[in-house]
């Protein structure tokens, strides 16, 4: 065995642990590209939600089908047609979209079937259930463009589906839907798995698609959305509150093609602005990047988060009060520095809080340092009797956005008694003469606090 390999596992389980906890018994919905099998990895992707399932998560997996109709098209000679960033399905293409969609039925069931030795699939028994779950109704005439057997999603029986998971089955959704009258009707892969999230009250809507997330210069820039979508090596956005999607998906052209931001855009906001906390846009080509975005702090693509149930925000004046509340208990012990009022008057506008019902439960400060390029976040503190619920990793999340939008490089933190926390988080330890000039001069020695650095590029 490497000798090395303790080292770097077990830290690596731990790290996981916590976000295995939190989604256990927790209610998936997956949107899979047909891309994606197309691209042969539907061995390895039926892995990987075996594995999730194994962990105690509920999924429900909508698949697509785009590149396969186009093959039945292509094979009987039938040319595609669209409109407002819709196929329209002909009597043609909807025999062709049956076939693609029983073929990929086929190849997913037996997919989950596998169960080698020395394979994560061994020993997992995943039952895979499909059925007539969706109700349809045709999109009819738009603009004078009829668009005969598109539908979309009118209903989810979603009692008969979480009658389903709650056995431990998989769910399988084609891209089918049937009106009351049994008529036939192509839907969108999207519009299937945002409709099923919403009447399942899904925790996670998690698109597997052809795009990598929301790219940064998009949501600074929208107007340069175009050409910005060719940028293969452009930063993601990792994290979008429904409020900043709304504005991006309102200053976007509408979306005529998959890989246009605003095509998954429009739906994580419909998802959202529903019943949904968080939908995760992210790469079918990263090997099990469905297990990066779920398992690990920062994730692989971008995530939209609704924040109705909470607010995570900009402290004011009016917070001071539940501010000195929350902290005087850790000045108390010794875990945090202690601030007065007026220390804190003076910076409010540097804290962020996290506020439920009118009570502040978590909140930390962030002191820039613009000549070196960094920022020390101070004060991270969130109430004993919310803990384990992720709002420390929210504020953290938040103020590291707020430092990269100062244009910074990185952000430091001073701690005697979390310096494991820190570290799961990606911060790693340097010694004191690391700290800027201005911070250096305060470091106060006879504390020893342990100084941690997390890299913003």
């Amino acid at each position: 065995m490497d000798l090395v390999f303790p080292h770097t596992f077990v830290p690596w389980f731990r790290a996981v642990a916590p976000h295995i906890h939190s989604h256990r018994g927790k209610t998936f919905v997956v949107g899979l590209a047909g891309e994606l099998i197309a691209a042969g990895k539907l061995a390895a992707f039926a892995q990987d939600i075996a594995l999730m399932q194994a962990m105690g998560i509920k999924v429900v997996l909508a698949h697509g089908f785009r590149p396969q109709l186009e093959e039945q098209l292509r094979v009987k000679g039938h040319s595609s047609q669209f409109s407002h960033g819709m196929r329209i399905t002909d009597s043609v293409a909807l025999d062709c979209a049956q076939e693609a969609a029983g073929q990929l039925r086929y190849e997913i069931e037996a997919a989950f079937s596998q169960g080698l030795p020395n394979t994560p699939m061994a020993g997992a028994a995943v039952t895979v259930v499909s059925g007539n779950f969706i109700t349809a109704r045709p999109v009819g005439i738009v603009d004078g463009v009829d668009f005969m057997h598109t539908g979309l999603v009118r209903k989810i029986d979603a009692v008969a589906i979480r009658r389903a998971i709650d056995i431990g089955a998989l769910v399988l959704l084609s891209p089918f839907g049937f009106s009351p009258t049994g008529e036939a009707f192509n839907l969108s892969m999207e519009d299937v798995a945002t409709a099923a999230a919403i009447a399942l009250q899904a925790d996670k809507l998690i698109f597997v698609t052809e795009v990598r997330g929301i790219l940064q210069e998009i949501v600074r820039n929208p107007a340069q959305a175009d050409s910005a979508e060719q940028d293969d090596e452009g930063e993601i956005d990792q994290e979008l509150t429904l409020a900043d999607a709304k504005r991006l998906l309102a200053a976007l052209p509408n979306p005529t093609q998959p890989t246009d931001t605003a095509y998954y855009l429009q739906h994580a906001v419909k998802a959202c602005d529903a019943t949904v906390d968080r939908v995760h846009i992210i790469p079918f080509k990263v090997d099990g990047a469905l297990l990066l975005e779920v398992f690990t702090h920062d994730g692989l693509g971008t995530m939209i988060v609704d924040e109705k149930l909470e607010s995570l925000r900009e402290a004011t004046p009016d917070d001071v009060g539940g501010i000195l509340q929350l902290i005087e208990p850790f000045e108390r012990d010794g875990t945090l520095v202690k601030r007065n009022r007026n220390e804190i008057e003076r910076d409010i506008d540097q804290y962020t809080v996290i506020e439920h019902d009118g009570i502040i439960f978590g909140c930390a400060c962030l002191y820039p340092y613009p000549e070196a390029r960094t920022a020390e976040m101070a004060a991270l503190t969130v109430s004993p009797a919310v803990q384990s619920q992720g709002d420390g990793e929210r504020i953290l999340k938040r103020v590291e956005q707020r430092a990269k939008a100062m244009g910074l490089d990185s952000i430091f933190v001073l701690t005697t008694r979390t310096m494991h926390w820190f570290i799961k988080r990606g911060f790693v330890q340097v010694e004191p003469e690391w700290l800027p000039e201005a911070r250096k001069r305060g470091y106060n020695h006879d504390r020893r606090s342990q100084v941690l650095v997390k890299n913003l590029k």
